[in-house]
């Protein structure tokens, strides 16, 4: 039940894989996430100490390389919406998903995390964060950017949903020809596919095909401060089945992604919910130091395992 580290910890600071990969060897771990914002070149260096036996890569998360077109600075997991209205878009989106699939493949990964697309919405997540910082959830300014935002979505949901379907049962047939699990997370704004209740539908609609449930615990945590869902473990306990991966990292607040150790998070919590073939990434983004990173690994292991 080892720990892998997601290079969205140091990518965006090192253009050469190599480096990448020695930056994360040196703090002790054997096994990585290749996170999106990844180019050809840099993906080459590792898939060549890969090969070495220098570096396990556990998982990929699309999209991975990064689409023809895009840079770094600029590429996201969102440039493209697999529940795109225009197919033009949620074509390009499948294809640069199968790309990730391929890749995902070549490095003998397990599982590829996806962001399933989103309903086309203006999003007040960031205002709710605001207010709930500012200690002003229990107010009728909160309630109010939660119901309109709420109403938008459920209006328009359908359509996009139903475009998600369409795209990931693609994406399963292809995932399944070449072995390869998707990882369905859990996400961060309101507007985004799925919501607790789609993935129900996903799960349901994708019967016997490769497609499991990532949980990531930033994403659950705010999703409880907010009052999108009743606990962080809301999801756990209704997909636990069908887990497969997990992205660690602390929460204070609504500011996720720190080292585990950084903030509020009871990961013992998690222990129930772990298999041990359950893939598990500390996803702790910069700033976060080295020496936070090792005390989180070191503390996840005793708690977790």
């Amino acid at each position: 039940m080892s720990f892998a580290l997601s290079t969205s910890w140091n990518a965006f600071r090192l253009s050469q894989g190599r480096k990448i990969v020695k930056q994360i060897k040196d703090i002790g771990f054997d096994k990585i996430e290749l996170s999106f914002a990844l180019d050809a070149a840099t993906l080459k260096d590792i898939l060549d100490l890969s090969k070495k036996n220098a570096i396990e890569v556990v998982s990929l998360h699309n999209f991975c390389p990064i689409p023809d077109g895009l840079i770094r600075e600029t590429a996201l997991p969102d440039s493209y919406s697999l529940a795109s209205k225009d197919e033009k878009q949620r074509k390009a989106a499948v294809f640069f998903t199968k790309k990730s699939i391929d890749c995902c493949h070549r490095f003998r990964a397990d599982a590829l995390v996806l962001h399933s697309g989103r309903v086309e919405i203006e999003d007040e997540t960031r205002s709710l964060m605001e207010l709930y910082s500012n200690g002003l959830k229990n107010t009728h300014q909160y309630s109010e950017i939660f119901a309109k935002m709420k109403q938008d979505r459920n209006k328009k949901a359908d359509i996009y949903f139903s475009q998600a379907i369409k795209s990931l049962k693609e994406l399963a047939d292809y995932a399944q020809e070449s072995g390869i699990s998707l990882g369905i997370e859990n996400r961060f704004y309101y507007r985004e596919i799925p919501n607790f209740d789609e993935l129900k539908i996903i799960f349901a609609s994708l019967k016997n095909k490769p497609v499991f449930y990532w949980h990531d615990t930033g994403h659950a945590a705010v999703a409880e401060n907010l009052g999108f869902v009743n606990s962080s473990n809301q999801y756990l306990d209704a997909y636990a089945d069908k887990l497969i991966g997990m992205h660690l990292h602390d929460v204070v607040g609504c500011r996720d992604h720190l080292a585990p150790l950084k903030g509020e998070l009871d990961f013992s919590k998690l222990k129930p919910y772990l298999k041990n073939n359950t893939l598990k990434v500390i996803e702790a983004h910069y700033p976060a130091t080295s020496q936070e990173i090792i005390k989180g690994k070191d503390y996840l292991e005793k708690i977790l395992t």
